[in-house]
């Protein structure tokens, strides 16, 4: 079975029909994180593999959003280390792990407010843009051509989407639902190998949580991309995820099939019997 990946002028692909898991793609062994004397991370490891989705759950302050942050650069741990596709880094830079193919939502929107969505998306053409930034306000010549061509991908973004009557409109206007998908649009525009995806639907309604969960699978799916989940909707997560990682204060309490997790009494102890 071969698998579409989101590349440039790559429109939404016929569904793949079935899943197949890759080898690891993302290895993180024993990676530590303190501010000051509070420790965030204590010797967190596991791994994710191509195509999955790798959920990482657990109460609030459990160091989930932390860790995305080591893997995208955003924190450098002070020990452990990251290892993507074969080549091994103490730490990541933010922008090298964007050009890798790492890209990232966060749970808290980071969208340009005033400007419409075809402009926010087009943000996350940036890394892909060969012409300068002279040539590009000029629109002359290969500059043109150039953004013609990311235009077109971003609007089988928008498509498959199913943003194309908002497309548009500014993006502070529209509703927080709508804004979540927007995010999600920017980050696939840099084509991802890995998608990274803080709470991407914390503060829906049930409506919207189960179209984000569709366009979840649909990436993950017809695109071939992995995804790393951060989410408290248990329902969401034992449905949607290969595997789930849990961790506790810190630390790594559990790691498994999404079954295997739920029978797991120290994550029924620390997270599932306990309500948020």
């Amino acid at each position: 079975m071969s698998t579409t990946t989101l590349q440039e002028n790559t429109a939404p692909a016929a569904p793949a029909g079935g899943k197949r898991i890759g080898d690891v793609i993302l290895d993180i062994q024993n990676i530590s994180l303190s501010f000051g004397g509070v420790k965030a991370l204590t010797d967190i490891s596991f791994n994710v593999r191509e195509h999955e989705i790798r959920a990482i759950i657990g109460p609030n302050g459990a160091g989930k959003s932390s860790m995305l942050n080591c893997i995208n650069g955003v924190y450098v741990p002070q020990h452990g280390s990251i290892t993507f596709r074969g080549q091994k880094f103490d730490h990541m830079d933010s922008r090298q792990v964007a050009e890798m193919g790492i890209a990232r939502t966060f749970q808290n929107l980071a969208l340009f407010k005033g400007m419409n969505v075809i402009d926010n998306i087009m943000t996350g053409r940036n890394l892909h843009m060969k012409s300068n930034l002279f040539m590009q306000a000029l629109r002359v010549g290969p500059a043109e051509r150039e953004e013609i061509r990311h235009r077109e991908f971003v609007e089988h973004i928008i498509d498959f989407l199913e943003i194309q009557a908002h497309r548009k409109m500014p993006v502070g206007q529209l509703p927080y639902g709508l804004q979540k998908r927007v995010d999600l649009g920017r980050a696939l525009a840099m084509a991802p190998q890995v998608l990274l995806l803080d709470e991407p639907m914390a503060g829906m309604n049930v409506e919207e949580k189960q179209d984000m969960c569709r366009f979840i699978l649909d990436v993950n799916d017809e695109f071939g991309t992995t995804v790393v989940l951060i989410e408290h909707d248990m329902g969401v997560v034992m449905d949607i995820s290969d595997r789930v990682v849990v961790l506790d204060y810190g630390k790594k309490i559990g790691d498994g099939a999404p079954e295997e997790v739920r029978n797991n009494p120290e994550v029924i102890s620390a997270y599932l019997g306990t309500s948020h």
